[in-house]
């Protein structure tokens, strides 16, 4: 068994055989993946030595001690936290061997192709359509909402692949090859001037057999891993105290008392408490995944994350009065991540309107607490039965 005394060992064994001063960063993370510290609780021979995953902090910590470089999680969010654990429990071993290293080291860059103009709060909904032909899938359709597309090597993917049987149940899970002729990337520049959404046009797309995940036909339970991975990656993420948008209030606070009011005073207070709840509600939730994968509760984090980051983001543009009108740059860019602590406040007030919407919407979000958290009656739902091809659209 594997403790900390023993991760501590192997971690300095493994520095002293890659310094991280004289050993390139490429070669160290991937080396880093093949000795078991990338992620400690993913078997042996995919990045981790099937450690409790409570026990990654204390290779982290070692790690940055000695300073040594990371993989950039910002950057691929979405295949760190979404593609990766969905790969690991539905993954063919071919599969895990081929997409999980080069994801990790953050050299494969991952996207999410879920949403659609017509199927974005009623995912299940969706009309891309994969068609099987021999050995491959021929995929057409268009998705939208797709952050870092413009960046991406390959994508999650659910399609439809029957239309004669209910929404839920004709929907099949793959990874896309975003390099495929036939995948068109579009910007979608939002109200922040920068387009890191993109919408995405799928013509003909060919998807071998060999990267689906999950049986045809059982594609919305795969996504199911994704989507509460997704909300516990954007609501649950580790922050330390006064982390995050709380974080740039107080200093703004503690350094300009000329703007303070008491009114502004009782509010800051509040969401200060607010945010210092969710931030060890997430801690509590995180060290709950080393018993399995994350359930409904990541929809709650995620709906405190949208309103607190949108109420602290509104008092913050208060707080500085004309000040916070100021905008320092509207150039159309396409980035590589999203920055809410490395601009103005005008830049946190506007993209935060976005977090409502992201990783699934809070009305929707509200429903899945109420009924599979609270226990609550589920809404009446008159489609459930009906196949997807004869709902009204």
């Amino acid at each position: 068994m594997t403790d900390a005394a023993e991760l501590r060992r192997r971690t300095a064994e493994f520095l002293a055989a890659y310094p991280p001063a004289t050993t390139d960063r490429l070669d160290f993370l991937r080396a880093r993946f093949d000795a078991g510290l990338a992620w400690v609780h993913y078997p042996e021979g995919l990045g981790g030595l099937g450690a409790p995953r409570s026990l990654q902090g204390v290779v982290d910590a070692e790690l940055a001690a000695a300073g040594a470089p990371d993989n950039d999680p910002r950057r691929n969010g979405i295949g760190l936290g979404m593609a990766a654990p969905t790969i690991l429990k539905y993954g063919t071993d071919e599969q895990k061997q081929r997409f999980l290293k080069p994801l990790w080291t953050g050299e494969e860059v991952w996207c999410q192709l879920f949403s659609e103009p017509g199927a974005g709060s009623d995912l299940a909904a969706l009309g891309t359509r994969a068609v099987r032909e021999g050995d491959d899938w021929v995929v057409n359709g268009q998705k939208v909402w797709t952050s870092g597309a413009h960046n991406a090597r390959w994508a999650i993917l659910i399609a439809r692949t029957d239309p004669n049987v209910p929404k839920h149940a004709g929907i099949t899970y793959f990874a896309c090859d975003m390099t495929d002729p036939g995948v068109d990337v579009r910007p979608l520049r939002q109200i922040t001037g920068e387009a890191e959404f993109n919408e995405v046009f799928l013509t003909d797309v060919r998807i071998p057999d060999a990267h689906r995940l999950g049986e045809a036909g059982d594609g919305w339970r795969v996504a199911q891993t994704t989507l509460n991975n997704e909300r516990v990656a954007i609501g649950g993420m580790a922050l330390p105290r006064e982390g995050g948008m709380i974080g740039k209030v107080a200093q703004t606070w503690r350094e300009r008392p000329d703007l303070r009011t008491h009114d502004m005073h009782q509010r800051l207070l509040k969401l200060w408490v607010d945010a210092e709840v969710a931030r060890l509600a997430g801690e509590r939730l995180r060290q709950q995944l080393v018993a399995g994968q994350p359930g409904p509760e990541g929809a709650g984090m995620k709906l405190g994350f949208a309103r607190l980051n949108q109420e602290i983001s509104g008092l913050e543009v208060e707080l500085l009065g004309e000040e916070g009108l100021l905008y320092d740059d509207w150039t159309m860019r396409r980035p590589e991540l999203v920055d809410f602590t490395g601009r103005e406040a005008g830049y946190r007030y506007l993209r935060s309107k976005g977090n409502s919407i992201e990783g699934g919407t809070s009305e929707v979000l509200l429903n899945i607490v109420a009924e599979r958290v609270l226990g609550l009656p589920a809404e009446p739902r008159t489609d459930k039965d009906v196949a997807w091809k004869d709902l009204a659209r």
